[in-house]
């Protein structure tokens, strides 16, 4: 099995109830949801003409090939609703992989670790409360070491504990 570090983020409707529908059907396609950070609130970032996120960090054991993986989970952003019309904009469900173990990969569909990981307070806020120690495999450094280096400003608060 592999571990796959994923950020779940909504905006649109009912949040919650979209990252929690995300969170079934992933540990139906895609493996075993092992742990899940707290929900956390967060202000627009990129786009900021929009409503706040909700954001949560899903941890998944799985047997799938990373790039397989991110197939199925952009299906399940399709199949949830999710339009891509505006970069950064609006949407019912985003669901990126930030780590898949200690893997670097730079394909058409792919890119690990997630190349704005270290730039973004409201994915390294929810990763520190369940893989602090864990070391990017390129910047060397731990969740922890990456968040207490980050310079983002966004506002990010927690919305809820985890609920499993």
């Amino acid at each position: 099995m592999d571990t796959a570090y994923l950020l779940l983020g909504s905006n649109m409707g009912d949040r919650l109830a979209n990252i929690n529908n995300a969170i079934h059907k992933i540990q139906t396609i895609c493996g075993d949801v092992i742990q899940l950070s707290a929900v956390y609130e967060t202000a627009p970032w990129g786009y900021t003409e929009q409503d706040s996120f909700l954001n949560q960090v899903v941890v998944l054991d799985s047997n799938m090939h990373p790039t397989q993986l991110m197939l199925h989970l952009l299906e399940i952003e399709k199949v949830i609703g999710r339009v891509r019309d505006i970069k950064y904009g609006p949407r019912l469900i985003d669901i990126d992989i930030l780590l898949f173990d200690d893997e670097i990969i730079n394909n058409s569909i792919l890119t690990l670790p997630h190349p704005e990981l270290q730039n973004r307070k409201f994915t390294l806020l929810p990763l520190v409360e369940v893989a602090n120690e864990l070391i990017h495999p390129v910047i060397k450094q731990t969740i922890a070491e990456l968040l207490l280096n980050c310079t983002d400003t966004c506002h990010v608060q927690k919305f809820s504990e985890p609920s499993k």
